[in-house]
């Protein structure tokens, strides 16, 4: 299922994850109260930072289909088609799954 956006440079966008329903002890969570999720799969990634020195880019460490974790206020939020993406730099991104 691809995305029609292309991120640039060193971008990457991101389908969040959804946000968690329940607390650990199990009480349900009203949408209001739900945290925002820091957590999503890579759906496209942009050709990398072109660096100078070098002549040539430098690409971004991720690919389709990774699981991120990214910083609670990081990237720009879009809506493509119905869905929610975030657009993020990968130097925003924290870590990834395993």
């Amino acid at each position: 299922m691809g995305v029609n956006i292309r991120p640039l440079t060193d971008r990457i966008v991101v389908r969040p994850l959804d946000a968690e329903e329940k607390t650990a002890g199990g009480i349900l969570l009203p949408d209001t109260a739900q945290e925002k999720p820091m957590q999503g799969e890579v759906v496209a990634v942009g050709p990398g930072k072109f660096v100078e020195s070098r002549g040539d880019r430098v690409p971004p460490p991720l690919k389709n289909g990774d699981r991120v974790i990214y910083g609670k206020w990081a990237g720009t939020e879009v809506r493509v088609e119905g869905d929610e993406y975030k657009i993020l730099e990968a130097k925003d991104v924290l870590a990834k799954f395993e």
